[in-house]
């Protein structure tokens, strides 16, 4: 009659596939070699397999002892997934912070804003979404998530907004381009020059459309894209130029050149949250970093443009 599996024969086994040798895993175990090797013989004998094939002094795990390492692998990773979950379950019994953040704002902008609060509330579960406008301010409305940062306006009455980073858009050309001679750039003096846009369904492509037909300017269109860091990107690489705002070429300092753009087109994105939040003391003090944040950012873009 076989013995029953012991956990201590099971670690060993996987150490030594993992580690590569006996020694490594004596190690990894903090055991002794001979120690490991008994444990892996006691298994072999256990569950009637031979797990290892003997070359050279060195243990080469068989087909049958891969298969079985697979299981064991599959096994220890629900319990990593266990642990994890015991991990999130304690820090939400500290409090929990959902954020919902438009892709724009999703770099350093919304790490920064986070890392601030984190200090206020170390123990604080924080998990930042990163989704459309749209998707983020369905989850809001559905109280999925705390804030939401993002650039269109909502209209519910249970959810509150306000104003954040409000800023003209700038004209963002290659360095070597012609236009880039000019301290100031006009709509006619981009009729029929390559141009990228953004999605003209996007709060930022209704606008640039709206300006430019006003001019009776046509815009030659090379490429749509609904992300700003891939049109700054494009931009950086010759393609053509854009209207975007200074917050999306923040970190391309050398890469593209920078031109006031006439007339004014304000933009800002929009901080929204529940109201009557179930997190109220998180989410004033989440509120807060964000806009200080944004004024430290805003003052440095100003700065520079």
């Amino acid at each position: 009659m076989r013995r029953p599996l012991n956990l201590r024969q099971v670690e060993a086994f996987k150490s030594v596939i993992e580690n590569g040798t006996v020694s490594r895993a004596a190690e990894t175990l903090s055991i002794s070699q001979p120690a490991v090797s008994k444990l892996i013989a006691h298994l072999e004998e256990d569950t009637g397999l031979k797990l290892f094939d003997r070359v050279k002094g060195r243990l080469a795990p068989t087909e049958r002892g891969m298969r079985l390492y697979e299981e064991i692998d599959r096994i220890f990773a629900g319990i990593r997934q266990i642990e994890n979950a015991v991990a999130v379950i304690r820090r939400e019994e500290q409090g929990q912070l959902l954020v919902g953040v438009m892709p724009a704002l999703s770099g350093a902008f919304i790490q920064q804003a986070t890392m601030s609060f984190l200090r206020s509330y170390p123990n604080v579960y924080c998990a930042i979404q990163t989704r459309s406008s749209q998707w983020i301010a369905d989850w809001l409305v559905t109280r999925k998530l705390d804030v939401g940062l993002i650039s269109s306006r909502i209209d519910n009455p249970y959810i509150m907004t306000e104003p954040l980073m409000e800023h003209p858009l700038v004209c963002v050309m290659p360095l070597d381009h012609p236009l880039a001679e000019r301290s100031v750039i006009e709509p006619n003096d981009l009729d029929d020059v390559p141009f990228l846009s953004f999605d003209p369904e996007s709060s930022t492509g209704q606008r640039i459309t709206s300006i430019f037909e006003s001019y009776s300017v046509r815009l030659n269109v090379v490429l749509m894209t609904t992300t700003a860091p891939t049109l700054c990107e494009f931009v950086a690489a010759g393609l053509g130029v854009s209207l975007v705002h200074p917050l999306f070429i923040s970190g391309m300092k050398g890469r593209v050149a920078v031109r006031r753009f006439e007339p004014l087109i304000p933009f800002d994105f929009q901080l929204c949250r529940v109201r009557e939040s179930r997190n109220a003391a998180l989410v004033e003090t989440f509120l807060g970093e964000t806009r200080l944040t944004a004024e430290r950012i805003s003052r440095e873009l100003l700065s520079e443009t």
